[in-house]
């Protein structure tokens, strides 16, 4: 089997371009990963992984159809029945020139692969440490779970042409998760933190004890949480991780390919006012460090910062080569993929709200009744018409403005088309989420990151158990 020296070999070029010869767009795409998981539960390691896997993607784009094929085998003969699949949809058609991306961004993060820099034995104590920490802080602990991830992708992608373009990309995570039992009552603080960096922030003593502790308050609060109330509410959304709404319920559907479709709500929207003018919403995929950020996408276009909402109204959709070339307008460097055996396409890198103009402060003390949402579970949305479920895993009534009882079970229910218009309040404390986000799209799931500030929102559907 060979690597990526493959790319040295005049015959592997030949190939490609008699591959693409006639396509609008198409791309040798090779990637080296290798990643490993520990996890701990229980007080003992219950599961430990490594994979290491290499293996190319071939393929042609024709106006809107696609020939893909892709092996773990590198090698030339494996490399030429793939182009056999892929050339099939060109049959008679001479396409134009393939224009190649511009060149890449500055580096974005290390080179460093993260699974290198620190041994086995001490990965295995940080998990130990931390379970040990969290049951000596409080005895009504009765289950700690620690996972552990890192991985290092290198991607080389390699035009007809000639062009090669490369990316190595790092990505840590750390999660947490601790159940207080009190006289038979439990709940569950889940925490997490990670990056497009190598593993010694998250070894750090300081660190990973903020976050145990951050897990045990968490839980602790929900102890005491009362019924959420169900009905039309006031909802004040806090900054940083609820941007997964925004992600969710707003973000896919200005994704190109949604709107080429005419599937999203926001289809045939561009240039109208969809939300309060105080919000601006934008993709960036150039922020350092950040989980959902790289270098280059996944066709080789640099990342950037595209604006998707100014000032209330839309002006942007997130792109790949494809979908940017059927819809008359530039790639913004969006084209994504979960790994060599799948297809690009327009994904979100980090998304997020930017700064508002108000005091998040005064958001609170303008908020006679509502909803606090700190922090979101899990969630559900339809795309063709943004409608959207959320539970918030922790949140808090505002009473005469003030936050005041913790309580549980509270889901927001709207769609996010509406949602954009209900904002009234938009804070200027924009901070992003811990670096644990992972994004699922047509069964490919890639990095994100999310972000907003503190966010007022009125009339939001609330459902709960309690009617008062």
């Amino acid at each position: 089997m060979q690597n990526f020296d493959i790319f040295e070999s005049d015959k592997l070029n030949d190939v490609l371009s008699n591959t693409l010869n006639g396509c609008d767009d198409g791309e040798l795409f090779l990637e080296d990963n290798i990643s490993e998981s520990f996890v701990f539960d229980d007080n003992v390691l219950k599961n430990t992984t490594y994979n290491d896997f290499k293996g190319f993607g071939l393929r042609g784009v024709k106006d809107d159809l696609i020939g893909y094929s892709h092996s773990s085998d590198l090698t030339l003969n494996s490399l030429k029945e793939a182009s056999d699949t892929v050339s099939s949809i060109k049959k008679g058609y001479q396409g134009k020139t393939i224009i190649d991306p511009r060149k890449t961004n500055y580096k974005l993060y290390t080179d460093k692969n993260p699974l290198n820099v620190i041994d086995f034995k001490k990965k295995i104590m940080l998990l130990e440490n931390i379970n040990k920490f969290a049951r000596e802080l409080d005895n009504r602990v009765s289950q700690v779970s620690v996972n552990l991830s890192g991985s290092w992708q290198k991607i080389s992608i390699m035009k007809p042409s000639g062009q090669i373009l490369q990316d190595i990309r790092p990505l840590v995570r750390l999660n947490i998760s601790i159940t207080l039992d009190d006289k038979g009552k439990k709940e569950t603080g889940s925490v997490g933190l990670g990056g497009r960096y190598s593993y010694e922030k998250l070894f750090q003593s300081n660190v990973w004890k903020k976050e145990v502790k951050s897990a045990l308050d968490q839980a602790s609060i929900m102890l005491e949480a009362i019924p959420a109330p169900a009905g039309e509410q006031t909802v004040v959304l806090g900054p940083g991780w609820p941007g997964i709404l925004l992600h969710e319920a707003i973000g896919h559907g200005l994704e190109g390919d949604f709107n080429r479709k005419k599937i999203s709500v926001f289809t045939e929207l561009m240039g109208e006012m969809v939300a309060n003018k105080e919000v601006t919403v934008f993709d960036d995929g150039t922020i350092p460090n950040r989980r959902g950020s790289y270098t280059i996408d996944d066709e080789g276009t640099p990342s950037q910062k595209t604006t998707l909402i100014e000032n209330g109204r839309l002006v942007g959709y997130m792109q790949d080569r494809q979908n940017a070339r059927l819809m008359q307008t530039k790639a913004t460097g969006n084209g994504r993929r979960q790994s060599y055996a799948h297809q690009p396409m327009p994904r979100m890198s980090n998304t997020l709200m930017a700064n508002g103009s108000h005091d998040p402060d005064e958001i609170l003390k303008n908020t006679k009744k509502g909803i606090f949402a700190k922090t979101f579970g899990g969630g559900q949305v339809d795309i063709t018409n943004g409608k959207f479920v959320f539970s918030a895993s922790e949140a808090y009534l505002i009473e005469n403005g003030k936050i005041t009882k913790p309580i549980k079970g509270a889901t927001l229910i709207g769609s996010g088309f509406e949602v954009l218009k209900k904002v009234e309040f938009v804070g200027n404390d924009l901070k992003m989420d811990p670096g644990i986000g992972t994004c699922g799209k047509n069964g490919q799931g890639v990095p994100v990151g999310v972000g907003q500030p503190t966010l007022k929102i009125k009339g939001l559907t609330v459902g709960g158990t309690s009617n008062s």
